[in-house]
């Protein structure tokens, strides 16, 4: 339900993409708005620091003044801040609510909401599923994909908002209900700023809470602790990996297929008319499938969309075939599960993987276990590098080379007589970029220079 704004003081917590899609959106609505950023003054923040007070919206750095939370309503949280900052405990003792960007959102409109979550392969699918509903309806994707969804709420046409959900956010969504709701998989990952593992998980989870549940599930079958948690879920579900005996989406004859009733099977495409890349695809493109059948397209505009939806950058993004070599870039890739999935997309084929960055300290068995099937070479880079080396060793893989720069790392992998190079870093970029993005952007300028 649409609240009255009017002289009510909203406070912001964070300088970032959605706190600010926030506040312009509540300072439209007549809401006195206060941005509160821990970090200190950067020249960079100038553009974003001029725009808010030209709307009126107050902001302050370096601290969260007792000013700032004095007579707050509301508190809207950027999903980077995690549950123990002490900003939170201040909030608790003024009995100040806290909701995610997403959930006011969510609160402050009818349209229905796609909600996709998991460790990995989300941002896909919520481009994917985007992209089929727009066949038909006028549907939006946003959330952790990088697009507020508050800053879609004046688009009065949307029939639908597909929102990609972290983890992060859903930390602070105690009412978001949307109408399907995604789970892709769950592999360990933000164990520090959960507090633990089974934190993680909870948060997941909580997108399915019996207090909101949603109007469709849609869970991965083959992954084990999703199809575990799946069974114990009460409301109307669906799977995707395995084919059941009704609510399924599953690969046959080497095409995906879709399954309501019993007895009622309809093939929607073939692999081979799917540009992306790997089995993990697959399974984001079933659930696409699953949430395109639940809102009423058609099977022709669902193979057609799906036929024309290219990879997104940065995710198993084919680069060009460089020296005669085909150079693929996954720079999304921060966990070792997500470059698991790369590395199996490429199964026959001889690869050199680069991999490295700033560590999260993840166990390394499983990924080491598909190197030995997968990959011919590794080349080694970033503060990781030294654990790595010394874990891969220790599990009996010893095709390592180091190096010391990110371009040597390049240089070094075209130097070996594989078929493919392929970034997939299992590491987060921060140790030597702002974030995956430039890491990726870095990557294909440096090897389309050896053309």
């Amino acid at each position: 339900m649409k609240r009255n704004w009017f002289d009510k003081k909203v406070l912001i917590l964070g300088l970032s993409k959605s706190g600010m899609a926030a506040a312009e959106y509540l300072s439209s609505k007549g809401a006195d708005c206060y941005i509160t950023e821990k970090k200190d003054y950067e020249e960079k923040m100038s553009s974003d620091l001029a725009r808010m007070e030209s709307l009126g919206i107050k902001v302050e750095f370096g601290r969260h003044s007792e000013e700032f939370l004095e007579g707050v309503y509301l508190a809207v949280t950027s999903p980077g801040i995690a549950p123990a900052a002490e900003i939170f405990s201040r909030l608790k003792e003024k009995k100040i609510p806290v909701v995610s960007e997403i959930e006011l959102a969510f609160k402050e409109t009818g349209v229905p909401f796609v909600a996709i979550t998991g460790t990995n392969g989300k941002t896909t699918t919520t481009m994917l599923t985007a992209a089929v509903l727009s066949s038909e309806y006028k549907a939006f994707e946003c959330g952790n994909i990088g697009i507020p969804p508050t800053s879609l709420l004046s688009e009065s046409e949307a029939d639908y908002y597909v929102c990609e959900v972290s983890s992060f956010q859903l930390q602070y969504s105690k009412c978001f209900r949307p109408q399907i709701a995604v789970w892709m998989n769950f592999t360990p990952d933000h164990i520090d700023w959960h507090g633990g593992l089974e934190n993680y998980f909870a948060a997941k989870a909580s997108l399915f809470a019996e207090d909101k549940m949603p109007a469709f599930a849609v869970f991965n079958a083959l992954d084990e602790r999703v199809y575990r948690f799946a069974q114990s879920y009460n409301g109307e579900k669906f799977y995707f990996g395995k084919e059941f005996e009704k609510n399924c989406a599953y690969i046959k004859d080497r095409a995906i297929y879709f399954k309501r009733k019993p007895d009622e099977e309809e093939k929607i495409i073939d692999l081979d008319q799917i540009q992306l890349v790997g089995e993990h695809n697959y399974q984001n493109v079933m659930a696409s499938v699953i949430c395109a059948k639940l809102v009423g397209i058609s099977n022709e505009h669902i193979s057609a969309a799906i036929k024309e939806f290219a990879p997104p950058e940065h995710r198993c993004e084919y680069v060009g075939t460089i020296q005669g070599k085909l150079v693929y870039n996954d720079s999304k890739a921060t966990n070792p599960e997500a470059s698991i999935f790369a590395l199996k997309s490429f199964s026959g084929k001889t690869v050199t993987l680069i991999a490295g960055g700033r560590d999260k300290n993840t166990d390394l068995t499983q990924m080491c276990n598909v190197m030995k099937e997968c990959v011919h070479d590794v080349v080694l880079l970033g503060e990781a590098k030294e654990r790595f080396e010394t874990e891969f060793r220790r599990l009996g893989y010893n095709n390592i080379l180091i190096a010391d720069s990110f371009n040597e790392a390049v240089d070094k992998a075209f130097e070996l007589q594989n078929e493919v190079v392929l970034l997939s870093p299992a590491c987060a970029s921060f140790d030597m970029f702002s974030g995956y993005e430039e890491r990726g952007r870095v990557f294909k300028d440096y090897v389309l220079s050896k053309k």
